[in-house]
């Protein structure tokens, strides 16, 4: 069953990729992702990366749980980490013996990718989820450092006699294994040999059989390389034609540039010769400037004015209103003081009628003493006469 939904998210992951990251005349590295990466374990979670600003705050790559999927390469023995939202590519990053995943608190968790100089954070839905990913990076990472040293023996091991065989060549220099790759992904040169090995055929039919691996390999990566220089011309040849477009555009600004300052230059004789004419017409200015300076002044003095007139009325009606509320006060004062008149008479009523019920309950327990003491002594007599009989 999870071998069935990993092969589900799989095909979708490689319809993806094919329809929105393939462009036509361009061969991209993921072209040869699904011939070589299998999905060996997903989950769901909130994915984050550090600001490249502050390098303190987090910003959502993702506005909802998106699925977070570990992916071998075997024939790189590479381990990666994978997620995507809808059709963009949030996390590619490549599991290396040097990485760290830290637990920051109960559901989230980070680490470093020196490759592409950021921090990603996955946010979980529970603890359980977090220790899982955490246990599965931790397992990989051990693993890719496993297969590393294995690569690394299997390159001295196959190195070894071609050295001795051919010791005046010349060794390749060191190539990166993928463009993917990191730093501490990098390989051992290979031996190229000029001349045919003196070793027997039986000695030598392994690092045959790896060269051509390697060199299938580098031919894929050549392809490649090629489609993304394909790209690079095009956009050099774009961005010449638009260098070109713009030197235009500058040399339209220099002409009319030149035309309006030779227009400025003719404005400047015209006015030098009206020198007198713009003197009187200065003084006019002045004069009509203070005459206005006057006049605005004595605007705001008539405006003031209003002003405290209107706040006048104002007040005036205001104290009309007081006056009224303050003589509709006084009459509903004089009412409370009548209506207290009344209540403190019925209180006084209220409490003669107290009084003589009072009195009267007091007559009845008298009564009511006597009563249960004439009971008594006739209750002890009965009870005499019972014992006497």
């Amino acid at each position: 069953m999870q071998s069935q939904v990993y092969r589900t998210q799989w095909m979708e992951y490689t319809n993806d990729l094919c329809t929105t990251i393939l462009r036509p005349n361009q061969i991209h590295h993921f072209y040869f992702l699904p011939f070589r990466e299998q999905p060996i374990y997903s989950t769901r979670a909130h994915v984050f990366q550090i600001d490249p600003n502050t390098k303190k705050n987090w910003v959502p790559t993702s506005k909802h749980a998106v699925t977070v999927s570990y992916f071998y390469d075997s024939t790189r023995n590479v381990y990666r980490i994978i997620s995507l939202d809808g059709s963009k590519a949030i996390i590619n990053s490549t599991i290396t013996p040097n990485m760290t995943f830290t637990k920051t608190s109960q559901k989230f968790g980070q680490w470093a990718d020196s490759r592409a100089n950021t921090v990603y954070g996955l946010g979980f839905s529970s603890e359980h989820h977090l220790s899982k990913f955490a246990e599965k990076f931790q397992e990989f990472k051990e693993a890719a450092r496993l297969a590393k040293e294995k690569s690394q023996e299997k390159m001295e091991l196959t190195s070894t006699p071609s050295q001795e065989s051919a010791g005046g060549d010349i060794q390749s220099p060191l190539t990166p294994e993928s463009i993917n790759g990191t730093d501490d992904e990098r390989t051992t040169p290979e031996v190229t040999q000029n001349s045919e090995p003196r070793a027997e055929p039986t000695q030598n039919a392994l690092p045959f059989a790896h060269s051509s691996a390697i060199s299938k390999h580098w031919e894929a990566e050549l392809a490649t390389l090629k489609g993304n220089n394909a790209k690079l011309t095009a956009a050099l040849l774009e961005s010449t034609a638009n260098v070109k477009q713009w030197k235009q555009q500058l040399a339209a600004y220099q002409e009319e540039a030149e035309r309006l300052h030779k227009r400025v230059t003719e404005l400047e004789c015209v006015s030098s010769q009206a020198n007198a004419v713009h003197t009187h017409k200065t003084e006019l200015n002045q004069t009509i400037q203070e005459l206005e300076a006057t006049l605005k002044k004595k605007e705001e003095e008539i405006e003031k004015l209003r002003q405290e007139i209107d706040n006048a009325r104002e007040l005036q009606a205001q104290r009309d209103s007081l006056t009224q509320k303050l003589q509709e006060v006084e009459i509903r004062n004089k009412d409370l003081e009548g209506q207290l008149s009344d209540l403190e008479q019925r209180l006084e009523k209220s409490q003669n009628e107290q009084e003589a019920f009072r009195n009267n309950l007091k007559t009845l327990l008298e009564i009511l003493d006597g009563k249960i003491f004439e009971l008594t002594e006739l209750r002890d007599n009965l009870a005499k006469l019972i014992e006497c009989s």
